[in-house]
């Protein structure tokens, strides 16, 4: 079951009877305390965060029949068979003023076309992080997908590397590693990207969604295929334990998947107004900028640039450039056949078969 994490701002009082609650289903590492707290006190209501480790699970509960959630944060991907199962309500744009924030690059999508049920709050990347101490001694580097998927590479760092328990994300590297696109629906592209991983497989540590960031933030891990907000806050973490070693992220050459995140609106959410309050809240220039200077997720909203630490603008892994942009690719939602197939190749590797 999915970790809750409940947040209040009364003072240390406790809830007050009658206070509204916003239930919220979303990724992990997505907003800050603080973040939440100001809400809390702006609307007077208590918010409850349950978290989701990747799309295939969050896609899953709530297929399954979850109900009780006011506000979901798929990634861009996921909302397509939201909206096929009949799960999300159209958003009233009336009450939620501060989407003009939005950069218009990152709205009306095939994903979504002219926005009906989903406004971005950020994107991220799937990348490499890595104990940059660590591979310098060995005379490596993350340029390259091969750190993660080269059987010769990965001799010297068995045990050591980890990569996200999801089918899309770790296929779609595979398939970039191999020159394909991260959305390729060719079966010989899958074919190719399943006997990579499979390779591979004997030298990674495991499959881990919900504490490769601690692990590669206390050194156990030194190599890791993961989202690049959360190789942001191992960055931060090591640094404030006063590690040894200093933590990396880096694009690699032969182009990375990267994705928005989104907020959408269940058509069973109990509370849809202050639904409405809470995007609009966190579209707002100032606190958008807090996503990317607390955690270190890229930001979709272009009026949060005038608050965003020039630190991080001019972090291509956070804010990429034009030159980085060429080799990011947008996941998108796979037919039924293609996700059919990656599922059963997936299983088919955990499986060991």
């Amino acid at each position: 079951m999915a970790p809750v994490l409940l947040l209040s701002c009364w003072l240390g009082l406790g809830l007050a009877a009658g206070v509204q609650e916003l239930n919220v289903f979303i990724w992990n590492n997505s907003f800050s305390a603080a973040l939440i707290a100001r809400f809390e006190a702006e609307c007077g209501c208590r918010v409850r965060l349950t978290y989701f480790g990747s799309m295939e699970e969050a896609l899953a509960k709530l297929a399954g029949g979850a109900r009780g959630f006011d506000i979901i944060g798929p990634s861009s991907y996921g909302i397509p068979p939201l909206v096929r199962l009949g799960l999300l309500q159209p958003l009233t744009k009336q009450a939620i003023p501060n989407a003009r924030n939005l950069d218009p690059a990152y709205l009306d999508t095939p994903l979504d076309p002219g926005n009906v049920y989903s406004l971005p709050y950020d994107f991220t990347i799937t990348l490499i992080g890595y104990n940059a101490t660590s591979l310098r001694e060995l005379g490596l580097d993350a340029s390259s997908w091969a750190l993660v998927f080269d059987p010769r590479l990965l001799a010297s760092i068995r045990g050591k590397v980890t990569v996200l328990d999801d089918p899309r994300e770790v296929i779609a590297a595979a398939l970039r590693y191999k020159g394909h696109s991260v959305n390729s629906t060719d079966p010989a592209h899958l074919r190719e990207a399943q006997a990579v991983i499979r390779a591979a497989m004997p030298y990674w540590a495991a499959f881990n969604n919900q504490s490769y960031i601690r692990e590669l933030t206390v050194g156990n891990i030194w190599v890791v295929l993961g989202y690049s907000n959360d190789i942001y806050q191992a960055r931060i973490d090591a640094q404030q334990a006063n590690r040894p070693f200093t933590i990396g992220s880096s694009l690699q050459k032969e182009g990375n998947g990267m994705t928005a995140d989104s907020f959408v609106i269940p058509k069973s959410a109990p509370n849809p107004a202050l639904a409405h309050r809470f995007i609009d809240f966190m579209l707002r220039a100032e606190n958008a900028a807090e996503i990317t200077n607390a955690l270190g997720a890229g930001n979709p909203n272009f009026a949060a640039r005038a608050f965003i630490r020039p630190d991080l603008l001019a972090d291509s892994v956070i804010n990429p450039g034009a030159a980085a942009q060429k080799r990011l690719e947008h996941l998108n939602d796979l037919d039924s056949r293609t996700r059919r197939a990656w599922n059963r190749a997936w299983t088919e590797l955990k499986v060991g078969r």
